[in-house]
């Protein structure tokens, strides 16, 4: 997306250089980043952000940085469990 002069893309130390001071200027704590993932974003729009190749770099570098989702799991397939009906138990209650 971004380009130093000579069209050298910018590598993370490039960043870096301009991304500290700007973050000690704002008064943000030291090596607070952008982190798309700390937002809510999915791998999908982190792997396209980033450049990366494909999903699988990106949950391989960064995967440790998504909420765990346990208590949403469990609570999607209580739903989808709970909506059905035993149609044993069903008769015999009527």
């Amino acid at each position: 997306m971004f380009t130093l002069p000579g069209g050298r893309p910018v590598t993370r130390h490039d960043w870096s250089l301009v991304w500290a001071p700007a973050a000690r200027a704002a008064g943000l704590p030291p090596r607070e980043g952008l982190h798309l993932i700390r937002h809510g974003e999915s791998v999908k729009s982190v792997q396209a952000r980033l450049g990366h190749a494909s999903a699988m770099v990106t949950l391989d570098t960064y995967g440790h940085l998504w909420p765990d989702a346990d208590h949403t799991t469990r609570a999607a397939v209580e739903a989808a469990l709970g909506a059905r009906t035993d149609p044993v138990r069903t008769e015999a209650a009527t």
